[in-house]
């Protein structure tokens, strides 16, 4: 009767009263300029020669109840930002506020209690698990480390967290090498979920599993979410699983967010030329598709070095939209759009930020030349756009019409702006 107790009343209620609040936008945890850079020492004296700027000032909000997807290449600092919200790290600067409590600079002892409200689920199963402990005495750590006595005993509640995370209670005794890769993962998050947080910080949870067990495990996160009113920071690698579990995504690259939107609007249209370059690259299972042209967009080059980072837009070694403004002038991470934030001077879908900076850099021209195409310049559809508007007006104040007025043709607009496409196209003369 006591585990019925343990399993119900607590979770299920403290998940509807999380849903609740993150549909009032009741903000969890918020995130301000943070920076991590680890210093590069050389010399007898180990003096100082350089930092790993890791993570370069960022700002995010998660609220309860929602998923927050973090994507990147491989070094842009996602494992180190999920590290810092744990405070696993400490970090250079920047604030990291909990439940509107700042934790930047807690010590130790000072951290202890919050430790259960925010848990984290290890990259790596196969490391993140001590091979000398059971099952029951690593399941069973956060208990003992936090002095927590649950109702009925530590090794009832161990067993009902196994079964929760869809493993045998009679595990309880056996070593971690007896696990596959899946159900080891399932381990972690059991004993993630041991103390009953508010908050889990999922570091690539299934980027080391085979699919089938991906799914299973990308299922579970969801199930428990939806009952015991969890919320989610989940980074990752595989976009399709982002997607699925998320409300809302962040792109990193080095170090920085480039964009930041919900789910729908990033997938269907993107406004950062490096978040179009990464969507591209997902694969859509579609025997329809078999025979259809996808276009992937090949970046140029390597990601630069986070030792010594390029000037203005990081991005811009390997943009083909790169401008002078690009090089010069580091964009601001700004809302373009409802719930879509972007740092970037050109974007996609969207009308240009610097429609004065035509001219295109060297490295954006070879980045097209990758592409295989030649690009418009930055502002050159802004301006034809213009120009055709201005050639209708012109048009419908001469005849002293509307464009949709009577005697006036419905496809006059449409006419004009196919006559400024052609004569901007080089093919149009053969």
């Amino acid at each position: 009767m006591s585990d019925e107790k343990a399993v119900s009343i607590p979770q299920q209620s403290g998940g509807t009263r999380a849903k609740d609040a993150g549909a009032d936008g009741e903000i969890l945890l918020k995130v301000t300029g943070l920076q991590k850079h680890f210093p590069i020492r050389k010399g007898l004296l180990q003096r100082q020669t350089g930092a790993v700027r890791a993570v370069d000032g960022i700002d995010f909000e998660v609220r309860k109840g929602e998923t927050l997807g973090v994507v990147g290449e491989s070094g842009c600092g996602k494992s180190t930002m999920g590290r810092l919200i744990t405070r696993l790290l400490e970090p250079t600067a920047g604030t990291v506020e909990f439940e509107g409590r700042d934790i930047t600079h807690l010590s130790t002892g000072a951290l202890r209690p919050m430790r259960r409200d925010v848990q984290m689920i290890f990259q790596d199963p196969y490391s993140s698990l001590n091979p000398r402990h059971t099952i029951g005495t690593i399941v069973s750590a956060p208990f003992r480390l936090q002095g927590v006595t649950p109702e009925g005993g530590v090794k009832k509640e161990v067993q009902r967290l196994l079964s929760v995370v869809g493993l045998n209670p009679e595990h309880y005794n056996r070593y971690p090498h007896e696990f596959s890769g899946g159900q080891r993962q399932r381990i972690g998050i059991a004993r993630a979920l041991a103390l009953n947080p508010k908050l889990v910080v999922a570091d690539e949870p299934v980027s080391a599993l085979d699919v089938s067990i991906q799914a299973q495990v990308v299922n579970l996160l969801d199930d428990l979410q939806e009952e015991l009113g969890l919320t989610y920071v989940i980074i990752a690698h595989d976009l399709s699983v982002v997607r699925h579990v998320s409300d809302r995504i962040a792109v990193m690259y080095l170090g920085k967010i480039v964009e930041l939107a919900d789910r729908n609007s990033l997938y269907k249209a993107p406004m950062h030329p490096y978040t179009k370059a990464l969507l591209s690259a997902v694969p859509i299972p579609d025997p329809k598709r078999r025979k259809a042209k996808s276009e992937r967009i090949l970046l140029k080059g390597d990601v630069p070095s986070p030792i010594s980072p390029p000037s203005g837009c990081r991005f811009h070694t390997r943009c083909w939209k790169a401008t002078q403004i690009c090089r010069t002038t580091e964009p601001p991470l700004l809302e373009l759009r409802p719930g879509q934030r972007v740092a970037c001077h050109h974007p996609e879908n969207f009308e240009d930020q610097a429609p004065q900076d035509t001219e295109l850099l060297t490295e954006a021209k070879e980045a097209a030349a990758v592409l295989g195409r030649v690009p418009e310049r930055p502002a050159e559809k802004t301006k034809k756009t213009k120009k055709v508007s201005d050639e209708s007006g012109k048009s419908s104040g001469e005849s002293g019409e509307s464009p949709d007025g009577p005697g006036k043709s419905p496809d006059g607009p449409v006419k004009a702006s196919e006559a400024s496409e052609k004569s901007s196209d080089p093919s149009s003369d053969k």
